[in-house]
């Protein structure tokens, strides 16, 4: 069972994401917040929490110190932003201070379920227009117009490997990836360490931004 903290200055997104969260069998709502402060207070009652459901702008502590002070405390805890904020320093400082997905609250309630999963595995999930925005961040010079093969072949990485590479740029989950690339969420997982492997690399984090540099030019 994933134990989620909800928080959110909006008592209406509140109530709305208990009752969307609350209908996965998998998944209990342990608690609501108004700000970030609050979140660590709940936390450091004592009360299991696995992923943290955080808002950006709220009053007294927003998403992003509240990221920072709940990992410095608790660095087991998945963060995962839910906002309607895509603003780039939002963003940079969100995932800086520790948060494992950036996600905007247009997407459908089966997404925010799955996000919750999926940072809950030690996963890293970005909505796939933060990753467009991230990566101007990183570069703002145009991308290469050579395809991924190209780019990534000089790292022995197979086809399938490269494609896994790029969805996982996109924020894909392991099950959203074996989907589109129609195999099983264990292939994508071997993929997954295999890649880590031939880009000396630590994790999908690691992967993302490797990616998203080479794109956009950093890494030649």
């Amino acid at each position: 069972m994933i134990h989620v903290l909800i928080t959110d200055d909006d008592p209406f997104i509140r109530e709305s994401l208990q009752l969307i969260i609350g209908l996965d069998q998998d998944i209990t709502v342990v608690g609501t917040c108004n700000h970030g402060d609050e979140a660590l207070a709940f936390i450091q009652s004592g009360v299991q929490v696995d992923v943290v459901l955080m808002d950006i702008r709220m009053p007294i502590c927003d998403g992003v110190e509240g990221t920072l002070k709940i990992k410095q405390a608790y660095p087991a805890i998945s963060i995962l932003i839910l906002t309607t904020f895509d603003d780039d320093e939002f963003i940079v400082q969100a995932l800086r201070n520790g948060a494992s997905g950036y996600l905007l609250k247009n997407i459908s309630p089966d997404r925010i379920i799955q996000g919750i999963k999926t940072v809950e595995q030690g996963n890293l999930l970005i909505h796939p227009d933060i990753a467009k925005k991230l990566a101007t961040f990183i570069s703002p010079a145009p991308a290469p117009s050579a395809p991924l093969p190209a780019m990534l072949r000089e790292y022995g990485l197979t086809a399938s490997e490269q494609a896994v590479v790029e969805k996982i740029s996109e924020g894909l989950s392991n099950k959203e990836i074996a989907q589109e690339l129609f195999l099983s969420e264990g292939t994508v997982k071997n993929y997954i360490t295999e890649i880590l492997s031939k880009l000396n690399l630590r994790d999908r984090t690691q992967i993302a931004i490797f990616y998203l540099k080479k794109q956009s030019g950093v890494i030649s």
